[in-house]
Formats: structure tokens, sequence, C-alpha cells
């Protein structure tokens, strides 16, 4: 791939964004190796883990859509839903994602991230949606996915002047679990990629795809996936090892 590092591993992948020429910014190209990460993701669930290449020093998980690209696009450009597309796609992922933010995350960079499950932050992360400043509005998911990470208020004030966060403000306002100095940040990712990998693959993944279902779904999803749960050997097998070591214990 051109524009990803991967990092294979038997129960997660790694992959980082890699074009610190111009701040991971996200181009076409990527778009298509995203989606290539994705179909290998349905094929073979494992749990994803997001970077960004450093840049310079400075640490970038994505610095938006690459604004010379952005330029040429028009209105069919637009209804094609590019990045919205793939950020939708690896939403629903089988697996958890995890997104590991290192400095900026803007434009459709901090829309990437709002995609993930779960998100880390480095003490130099900075979230931003200043597309309104471009023309152009956050369309690949901040108008939505954003206001319910944070509530309508502060989504609004974000979308509407272009103001960013910090890593301590995010972490306030619960957008990240927690903040890292920059040499730890994959290191916390990892360690919340083993804590997921602790539990039943099953369990992990119909948790996610019932947190997925709206309202008015619940909670008919609940019972189902519960009762498919109910019937699996790794339930019998985990709460007999539950309940011999509670006799051990005793």
């Amino acid at each position: 791939m051109n524009t990803l590092l991967l990092r294979e591993g038997a129960d997660r992948l790694t992959v980082e964004l890699h074009r610190p020429d111009v701040r991971n910014a996200i181009d076409d190209e990527m778009v298509s190796e995203l989606h290539g990460v994705c179909s290998q993701l349905e094929r073979d669930p494992r749990i994803l883990i997001l970077t960004g290449a450093d840049a310079g020093g400075k640490g970038v998980f994505a610095g938006g859509a690459d604004i010379r690209t952005l330029r040429e696009r028009r209105r069919d450009d637009a209804l094609q839903g590019i990045n919205s597309t793939l950020f939708s796609r690896i939403a629903r992922l089988p697996m958890p994602v995890i997104a590991a933010v290192d400095g900026y995350a803007l434009g459709g960079g901090a829309e990437l991230a709002y995609a993930a499950d779960i998100r880390v932050a480095s003490t130099r992360a900075v979230f931003g949606n200043p597309e309104s400043a471009l023309g152009i509005m956050a369309a690949a998911g901040a108008t939505w996915r954003l206001l319910e990470l944070v509530g309508e208020p502060l989504a609004k004030e974000i979308l509407f002047t272009g103001r960013r966060l910090t890593a301590d403000e995010a972490l306030r306002v619960n957008l990240v679990a927690s903040v890292h100095e920059p040499e730890d940040l994959l290191a916390a990712a990892d360690a919340i990629a083993d804590r997921i990998c602790e539990q039943d693959p099953l369990a992990v993944r119909l948790t996610k795809r019932v947190l997925a279902a709206p309202r008015s779904a619940h909670p008919l999803v609940d019972d189902l996936a519960q009762a498919i749960l109910f019937e699996s050997e790794a339930k019998t097998e985990r709460m007999t090892r539950f309940l011999d070591r509670s006799k051990e214990t005793s």
C-alpha cells in the first residue's frame, strides 16, 4: 500500500495513515486502500487500531481531506459520499475500532476518529471541524456522530465556529477515553485491545451490533442476540471456568 502502513496481529490490525508530507491528508488513494482494509477485516474479523504517521515530530492523526483533491470535487462527487461511505463502513466493522489520535485530527480526520468505537489521545491531540471556513460542511459523519458523542450545544459550536478541542477538553466531554504522552499512546491502544481480546469474540461482536441498532429495535434485538449467545459453547465454557475458580477461592 502507498498511503498506509499495516502491522498484522492474530487478534488485531494496526493501520497507520502514512502521508506525513501532507499531514496524512485523506485522498482518493487512501480511501481506496482503507476500503481494502475493511474488506480484509470483514472476512477475518479483528480489532482495528487506527493511528497516524508522525509529521515532523509534531504528531498528526489526519489533517483532513486533501484540499487539492477536495477543491476539484463537484456535486456528483458529493452525492457519492466518498468519505462518509468509507467511515460508515469502518464504523460497521465486526470487531471494535480504536483510534489512537496523536496531534491534529481535523476535518475528515476528525470524522474518521468519530467513526471509531473508542478514541484515545495524546497530550498534543487536537480535534476540530473547520469545513465551514472552506465553504463546505462536515458531511462525513460529524453532523450526527459528533452530536451523539459530545451533545448538541458543543457539537454546534464546533461545527458553526470551527472551535478546536484540546486533548484535555476532549477528555472532559468524553470524546476520548483517556489521554497519554505521545510515546505511550499506541501502548494504551494496545492495552484496550488486550482487554477486549479477553472477552468472548462473539459476545463482543453482537454487543457492537446491538449498540448500533436504532432505539425502536430494542429490546427485541437484545433478546435475539442473547438467545444466540445462550446457545454458544463459549458461554458454557466461560461460565464453568468462572464457577470452578469461585469454588477454589471459597
